[in-house]
């Protein structure tokens, strides 16, 4: 028997796998899930001041093309913030609610994936 451990969608199982011979019947294995190792909080990047009570996070991984907002500018529910690259498609990331920008924690050419922070919000 040998036994691995697999990630979906990360959530780690850990699962065993059993050789049968020919002619053998499988043996019913019920695998549990294993706990998942917490990932390392990613460094703000350049030009990042205090961070604020309300974050816009990356909806998908991508490229950022530009960044549109700066520390401390007041914008309004739906404003542009920046611009991420996806799958050949530039998709506009916009403020969740009306306040004033805290930090940016991406700049321009920098790599993202989902969830990661992208900026903070008072």
């Amino acid at each position: 028997m040998k036994n691995y451990r697999i990630t979906v969608n990360g959530t780690a199982y850990d699962v065993a796998v059993e050789e049968l011979g020919a002619g053998a019947a499988p043996a019913p294995v019920a695998a549990a899930p294993a706990p998942a190792a917490a990932p390392a909080p990613a460094a703000p990047a350049a030009g990042s001041g205090s961070a604020g009570s309300v974050t816009v996070n990356a909806p998908m991984p991508g490229k950022i093309l530009s960044v549109k907002a700066t520390v401390g500018q007041s914008v309004s529910k739906g404003d542009v913030i920046m611009i991420l690259e996806a799958m050949k498609m530039e998709n506009e990331i916009v403020a969740p609610e009306d306040g004033t920008i805290a930090s940016i924690n991406a700049s321009e050419g920098q790599s993202v994936e989902a969830g990661d922070v992208l900026a903070t919000m008072k």
